[in-house]
């Protein structure tokens, strides 16, 4: 049977071990943390008074798109664990709701009903949105310069209204591609919207996992790939042909697949030249209330610093989500508590009725990779200069941005690599 150490149990170290493990390889996977799931994992929390909690760093979903996710959830058996919404809604301050789903219209028009019927938009702006969706469904697939240029560029380029941008493109794009729009390249915005808006009547439907991410991929959740073996708080400290240095013991095996993020990569397998990355953080908000506060299942706020609020628990438990947020980095939790609560209370009235029992803010500082303009290009594939070990992680050259299906299609791509190059597990 053949041998495989993967350095990293992450999203894309998972799908590597998924993939190869079905295949009958034995599978080593070596982890420093004490749990799987890298940046997409929970945490336990516990208060002074005792309390605990078990959270996720920060909301992760996913869309009906996802294939290749979808395909990672159905080898472990949790496909039954995430639960599907068909509408999105937006809230403008004082609590006026828009609710966004598709139509009646046939795919690419699905979602006409829909923009004609936004609340927070003016008919003139409802046209423009129209327009700019159709220019990008033309130019998808077709413009070569779109690495080069920005979101907001080609936003203006098409003259989108600034509260079009503001209201619709922004909210959209930056919680996908947790970055701006003057940084983000055009060809990430087109990717969320090409491929989850425009790419079928339910392509954008949100899936939300039921249960912690820590959950979802736990060990026991392997039983049906016996080859794949974890060890947890074993770190890697470099890597060669056909070996692993793991804790200052050599450790051998056919192939090494190094799943580390960009910057660990640089000192565990320097041959395999790593671009240079900016990062862009995420923060989480988590918030206990005493009573309900909203009946929406979750919610994207205008106009605010929050971008996301989910409800994790009867309307008591919210999970706010802030991406790209840079000026968060420096503020204390506390500010950062302050400032959400007095804008979720623009949004829904319940919280000035209620009590904020506990709470606790997480920052990612370095949560996924900056899809600035120009990096599509030194994104590198899953082969090195060292024939037996390759690399795998969301920052690879995988057609997408960092998200959790960028990450297992590049574990995929790297088992592919492992088993000759042949196309056997990536879908779509």
């Amino acid at each position: 049977m053949p041998s495989v150490i993967v350095a990293g149990g992450g999203l894309a170290g998972l799908a590597t071990a998924a993939a190869l493990g079905e295949a009958g390889y034995a599978v080593d996977v070596y982890e420093a943390r004490p749990y799987p799931g890298g940046r997409a994992t929970s945490y336990a929390l516990t208060w002074g008074d005792g309390t605990t909690a078990v959270v996720d760093n920060s909301q992760h979903i996913l869309l009906r798109c996802c294939s290749n996710l979808l395909d990672f959830y159905r080898r472990l058996g949790v496909s039954d664990a995430i639960d599907w919404h068909d509408r999105f809604y937006f809230i403008e301050p004082g609590g006026r709701t828009s609710e966004f789903r598709a139509g009646v219209l046939p795919a690419p028009a699905h979602f006409t009903e829909s923009f004609l019927g936004l609340r927070f938009l003016s008919p003139g702006e409802k046209l423009a949105l129209i327009r700019g969706m159709a220019a990008l469904q033309r130019q998808f697939g077709q413009r070569t310069d779109l690495d080069s240029i920005t979101m907001a560029q080609w936003l203006t380029e098409q003259r989108q209204p600034e509260r079009v941008v503001q209201r619709f493109w922004r909210q959209v794009l930056v919680s996908a591609v947790n970055e701006e729009l003057h940084r983000m390249a055009a060809s990430h915005g087109f990717q969320v919207i090409g491929v989850g808006f425009l790419g079928g009547p339910a392509a954008y439907h949100m899936g939300v996992p039921s249960v912690t991410l820590g959950e979802l991929y736990r060990p026991e959740r392997w039983a049906g790939l016996p080859g794949v073996r974890f060890h947890f708080r074993r770190s890697v400290q470099s890597v060669g042909e056909g070996r692993a240095e793991v804790d200052g013991e050599e450790i051998t095996a056919d192939a090494v697949v190094v799943a580390l993020p960009v910057d660990r990569v640089r000192a565990v397998a320097p041959f395999a030249e790593p671009p240079e990355m900016e990062f862009s953080p995420i923060t989480g908000v988590h918030l206990w209330f005493d009573r309900p506060v909203t009946e929406l299942p979750h919610a994207t706020v205008l106009d605010r610093t929050i971008h996301w609020v989910f409800n994790k628990g009867g309307g008591q438990q919210l999970q706010l989500t802030i991406s790209a947020s840079r000026a968060m980095v420096s503020m204390s939790p506390g500010a950062i508590l302050d400032l959400c609560l007095k804008e979720l209370s623009e949004f829904l009235p319940g919280v000035r009725r209620a009590t904020l029992v506990r709470s606790r803010v997480i920052k990612e500082v370095k949560a996924t990779f900056s899809a600035s303009v120009g990096l599509e290009v030194r994104r590198p594939g899953p082969q090195t200069s060292v024939p037996s070990v390759f690399v795998a992680g969301d920052w690879t050259k995988t057609g997408w941005p960092a998200t959790m299906e960028g990450a297992v299609r590049s574990g995929y791509i790297a088992a592919e690599a492992v088993m000759g190059g042949a196309r056997r597990f990536l879908v779509g």
